[in-house]
């Protein structure tokens, strides 16, 4: 079944990642496994009776030591490889893209600068896709699309959207026309991801690959 899709479809091939990048992702996913476990625990301490209020302490701290060692870790993996430093340093020259973000988008995204304008914001989920049933059509909308990669680009799109010219005065220009604040979030992680992908692909800083 799987060769007759192949045959029919003709998918693009894109390259599978190596070790480095496949230990580089394991290792973030459990950096968002000890953040998320840091909240419960900070929430369970709130309301916690004296006699387990020591225990949830405990693990507070070692959660947070477990932390710090992978903030510490990550960034020296990226140290180590060339090709990923250049990469990382790029993004993060992009106001509003932290170490996280980038980090998340050299594990995550091994296909950024890769892919065409179409393709790499569908891969990310914020592509307008049509929403049709038979002769119903409704609104555009987005959906599907790798969910970690989406979550860390809205938060740097909040930051962008105060501190990146273009992506503040794309956003400032929809909110004029009245569009609602949740479309023209999505549209500035867009716009977002398009600056991103055109930066990798050419190898440019983000002031010159703003108009992309």
């Amino acid at each position: 079944m799987l060769a007759r899709f192949a045959e029919a479809v003709h998918p693009t091939p894109r390259p599978l990642p190596d070790a480095a990048a496949q230990e580089d992702a394991a290792l973030l996913a459990r950096r968002r496994q000890l953040v998320g476990m840091l909240t419960a625990e900070r929430q369970r301490l709130e309301t916690a009776l004296p006699a387990v209020r020591s225990p949830i302490q405990r693990h507070l701290a070692w959660l947070e030591d477990e932390l710090a060692e992978l903030d510490h870790l990550l960034p020296e993996r990226v140290q180590t490889s060339p090709l990923w430093r250049e990469r990382e340093d790029r993004v993060r020259s992009v106001p509003g893209i932290g170490p996280t973000t980038a980090l998340t988008l050299l594990a995550d995204l091994p296909e950024l600068g890769r892919l065409d304008r179409k393709a790499m914001a569908a891969l990310v989920g914020v592509a307008p896709l049509h929403c049709e049933s038979g002769s119903w059509r409704g609104r555009r909308i987005v959906w599907g699309g790798r969910a970690r990669v989406r979550m860390v680009l809205f938060m740097a799109t909040l930051v962008a959207t105060r501190h990146h010219p273009v992506i503040r005065d794309f956003s400032a220009r929809l909110c004029a026309a009245s569009k609602p604040k949740k479309l023209a979030l999505t549209a500035c992680m867009h716009k977002l991801v398009l600056i991103l992908n055109a930066m990798v692909r050419h190898g440019t800083p983000w002031s010159l690959a703003a108009g992309s």
